[in-house]
């Protein structure tokens, strides 16, 4: 199947469980081949490379644990005969060297891609990998390619599991480390220094010692049991770097690596949203090739998204089709899919925090006087935030709640925030947020230091699960 029909066909649930190899020439980040296997996990497909995998092979990072290994099995497979460099191809998981297969195998569960090319260099002392890349079908050259089509059609019998590694970790007693990432330099941080003291006296005070850490100690954090990620995540920075080193360490994340890359593509919520068929706005997915159609489906004024826009940045208004095409036009440089969606005016938003399924919050975000969202920048670049109020639980729609907690769902398990509105007596989901913000005086309001011991037993739960403690 080409690109463009995986991009544009709809998909049933019929299809879940569907196996797709990602062959694509393209897949850089926010590409048309990342989007494929970015948006393969909301149609329910299994697919190889996964965008994690895409991401993972971008940073080319590996637990301290999984190095060690490493070392061992480049010495075994690896000679000082082979030059100061070598490079490995490998085709869904094999090598066509024999002796180099454990080395492959191992590789390939890491970085599982259908074709991987691996490049070492030796110091005079140990194999170090040097570079680490998924290469396309185009560039398989013709000897190769009998032996990868017996290595595809041995892949597809046994069907390898995609899975991240997760490492024992050894620990004495029942005292648990928590890191926790924040960014003292930040201009909108999740949480203010109030809610960041309430989250280390919660944790204090059910028997976890805590540390703040900053983007310079991230080398320290797999030396503790479990992170709080509280610095505004993207995927194309460090907060994504260090949740996926610390969960492929072993400890347990908030936020993990998977919700930061879901919740952080709008193009992905949309696509997951409609198929879980969960309420959300008239949505487009825009590309090159179908502007025209925006007119037709969702009319004017209209909002255009960037896949990665945050705190309204990125999100504009276009009034009509010269607009559009503008707008358009510079998103599309940056991006090869953008989301647009029928404009649907609204007071406020509804915000529903949710945890592990649970809901724990519920706020309503009222529009900036005289604008159209809850945040407005000037051209001084000065912030503008409309006013806010907390409500208890029971006295929210329950159609809001349910709705909240059915698109956490679909997304993970972790800690969301969810953006709502209710129009024309619906409830449509407009995003689910990883990190939502968590700051004092506001979201706790009505649960006070409730809200913060909620988060650390959440951390407690699945510490003690992963250790087999009672």
């Amino acid at each position: 199947m080409s690109l463009s029909d995986y991009l544009q066909r709809v998909w049933t649930p019929a299809s879940r469980g569907l196996h797709v190899y990602n062959l694509c020439s393209k897949q850089g980040y926010q590409s048309s081949g990342y989007y494929a296997s970015l948006l393969a996990s909301a149609h329910g497909h299994q697919i190889l490379p996964s965008a994690s995998t895409l991401n993972d092979m971008r940073l080319q990072d590996l637990p301290d644990a999984v190095q060690s290994e490493l070392q061992v099995l480049t010495k075994k497979c690896l000679f000082e005969s082979d030059g100061p460099a070598c490079t490995m191809s490998i085709f869904f998981g094999r090598s066509r060297q024999p002796a180099r297969q454990e080395l492959a195998s191992f590789l390939f569960y890491f970085f599982p891609s259908p074709l991987l090319r691996v490049r070492f260099e030796f110091d005079g002392l140990n194999w170090q990998i040097a570079c680490c890349e998924r290469f396309c079908l185009g560039e398989v050259c013709q000897e190769d390619l009998a032996w990868m089509v017996e290595a595809a059609q041995q892949h597809m019998t046994i069907r390898h599991a995609d899975g991240s590694a997760r490492l024992p970790r050894s620990r004495q007693g029942k005292r648990y480390n928590l890191a926790v990432l924040v960014n003292d330099h930040e201009e909108q941080p999740p949480s203010n220094p109030a809610a960041l003291a309430a989250f280390e006296k919660a944790a204090k005070d059910i028997g976890m010692s805590v540390r703040f850490l900053q983007k310079a100690d991230a080398h320290h954090v797999a030396e503790h049991d479990a992170l709080l990620i509280r610095e505004t995540t993207a995927v194309n920075n460090h907060t994504y770097e260090i949740a996926s080193k610390a969960q492929r360490s072993g400890l347990v994340v908030i936020d993990d690596p998977e919700s930061i890359l879901r919740c952080c593509n709008k193009v992905f919520l949309a696509q997951l949203l409609k198929h879980h068929a969960i309420e959300q706005p008239d949505t487009l997915i825009i590309n090159r090739g179908n502007l025209h159609r925006v007119r037709h489906l969702l009319g004017f004024p209209c909002v255009v998204k960037l896949p990665d826009s945050q705190f309204s940045r990125g999100v504009v208004k276009v009034h009509d089709e010269e607009e559009l095409h503008h707008v358009c036009g510079e998103m599309l440089r940056q991006s090869d899919l953008l989301v647009a969606q029928r404009y649907e005016y609204t007071a406020f938003d509804w915000r529903v925090g949710v945890l592990d399924g649970v809901p724990l919050y519920a706020c309503r975000y009222y529009m900036v006087d005289g604008h159209w969202q809850v945040y407005r920048r000037d051209k001084s670049g000065a912030i503008y935030e409309g006013r806010h109020d907390t409500l208890n639980l029971a006295d929210v729609p329950e159609s809001v709640v349910r709705m909240a907690v059915t698109a956490a769902n679909a997304v993970g398990r972790g800690l969301y925030g969810v953006d709502l509105k209710q129009y024309l007596g619906s409830v449509k989901v407009i995003e689910v947020n990883d990190n939502p913000s968590i700051d004092a005086g506001v979201e706790d309001e009505i649960l006070g230091a409730k809200l913060y011991r909620s988060i650390m037993a959440h951390f407690i739960k699945r510490l003690d699960a992963t250790h087999h403690l009672p």
